[in-house]
Order: structure tokens, then C-alpha cells, then sequence
């Protein structure tokens, strides 16, 4: 085998990658993006009617396809400019390291026990919350328009930002790495017209950010007490403490520790409704 012939192979080998990881980061935004989902189904419609069109020799319906097909791209960029313009932004925003991942067993350990104190608190006492842990793809949009706190992480401190007579209470607690980095933040909510309309703004925003990006969102019900963890664009709704922070736990660990624990038990879909 020549050295050019090695090279051939290699540049090829390399083509196909690039291809692939491309497909991959699109399809992996497109999957959270409940309206860039509706865009995919709607052009694997046409590209399967158009193939029918052509078996049947369906002349009318395949003029028609053809006019889709020529000017369809440009509409799909003028109308869905926004959700197309958040999937690159997303992409832009995803970390090679994220915090998360930097933390020791014991720090994790630490964090999850502070978040679950504080939750348990709040669960108790009925006080509305959101929380939300970023991982992989940067919250720095939110964060840049919230509070600034930078603060170690306590069950203390976070109870207190919910407090209802405090001024940050309504808005959302950032947490990066085990520092908690901002509180009242805004997040834009979900538009997924499949969520029941018993949720409110709380749970709405938690799914919203899980839909834009790979964060964690906790959140306790004001007029329930109920607890909810949003992630991957899907809220596991009225959880227990123990699924809680089974789920939490879980879900804060690096994907090389997750891919070899055979106990995960994460597929379990608790649904939206109550």
C-alpha cells in the first residue's frame, strides 16, 4: 500500500466523519426543538409523496412537488428563521468541558445533598421554585441578564432566594458546576402544545430550557408542593424525594460513569399530566 493510497483512505475516512458529526450535532438540537421537529416530518412528507408521485405517475401532484421543492427551502428560512437562528446559537453554545463534569465524586455528592435538603424544604412549606443545573451547552444568555450571586453551593442560600418575600423569588436560580452563579433568571417557556394546561409558568420555563439546551431544570409547585425534574425536552412530573434524587443523581454523573451503570433507570417516563 503507497503513501498516496494511505492518504486517499484517510481524507475519506476524515469526509465521512465531518458528515457524520455534522448530522449528529443537527439532529441531536433538532430532537429538543419541538418546531424544527414539525419541519423534518413535514419535508420527509413531501419527499414521500413525491416518490409516490413518480410510481403512480401522478403528473398534477408531482408540477405541484416541484414548485414545493423549488422555493420550499426559502419559505422554511423566512418562517422558522427564530428556531433555526436558537439551533445554531445552541450549538455555538456547547461546551467541550462542562462544568459538571469537572467535579470530584465527593463535590457532586455535595451538591446533590444540598439541592435535595433544599428541595425537600420547599416541598414542605409549598414555596414555588426553579433550578436549574447547567451542564454541556452555556446558560451565559440567561446569566448575563440575571442577578449575579457566585456563591458555594447551600441548601440555606437556596431556600432563601425563593423565600416569597424575596425579590428574586420568582425568577430561576442558575447553578454552574457547584457554585451558584445567578437568581432570577427569566427562560423562554415551551411552546410544545402536548403539555398539559394544568402546568403553570414554573414548569413551562423548566421544560423550555430543556428543550433549548441540555440543562437540568428542577421545579417545585407554589399551589402543590409538587416536584418535577425537566431534562432532554421531557418533564418527569410529581416525583417522590427518593425518585427525585435517584433521577438527579443520575443525571449529574459524566456519560462514561452512566453508559456502565446497568441500575439506570432513566427510560422511566413519568408522563406530563398529574
Amino acid at each position: 500500500m503507497t503513501l498516496s493510497t494511505i492518504w486517499g483512505l484517510f481524507t475519506k475516512i476524515l469526509d465521512i466523519g465531518i458528515v457524520w458529526a455534522l448530522f449528529y450535532f443537527v439532529l441531536k438540537n433538532i430532537r429538543n426543538n419541538v418546531k424544527m421537529i414539525l419541519i423534518v416530518k413535514g419535508v420527509l412528507l413531501i419527499v414521500i409523496i413525491e416518490i409516490l408521485s413518480k410510481i403512480l405517475n401522478l403528473y398534477t401532484v408531482g408540477v405541484l412537488l416541484e414548485y414545493v421543492v423549488q422555493w420550499g427551502p426559502l419559505a422554511i428560512i423566512v418562517i422558522f428563521q427564530p428556531e433555526i437562528r436558537n439551533m445554531l446559537e445552541s450549538i455555538g453554545r456547547s461546551q467541550l468541558l462542562g462544568r459538571h463534569k469537572t467535579l470530584t465524586g465527593d463535590e457532586r455528592e455535595k451538591l446533590v445533598d444540598e439541592v435535595m435538603k433544599s428541595i425537600e424544604y420547599l416541598k414542605m412549606n409549598r414555596i414555588g421554585a426553579l433550578i436549574v443545573i447547567e451542564r454541556d451547552v452555556s446558560l451565559q444568555e440567561y446569566i448575563g441578564r440575571a442577578t449575579k450571586i457566585y456563591a458555594d453551593i447551600s441548601s440555606e442560600l437556596l431556600s432563601n432566594l425563593f423565600f416569597p418575600n424575596s425579590p428574586l423569588h420568582d425568577g430561576g436560580v442558575i447553578i454552574q458546576g457547584d457554585r451558584i452563579t445567578c437568581a432570577g433568571a427569566v427562560f423562554r417557556t415551551s411552546m410544545n402544545p402536548n403539555v398539559s394546561k394544568k402546568l403553570g409558568t414554573r414548569h413551562r420555563a423548566a421544560l423550555g430550557i430543556a428543550e433549548e439546551s441540555d440543562a437540568l431544570a428542577l421545579v417545585v409547585s407554589e399551589e402543590t408542593g409538587k416536584i418535577s425534574i425537566a431534562c432532554g425536552g421531557e418533564l418527569k412530573y410529581n416525583l417522590s424525594l427518593d425518585e427525585f434524587r435517584d433521577k438527579l443523581t443520575q443525571e449529574l454523573k459524566p456519560k462514561t460513569e452512566v453508559f456502565y451503570d446497568f441500575d439506570d433507570n432513566r427510560s422511566n417516563d413519568e408522563g406530563l399530566g398529574e
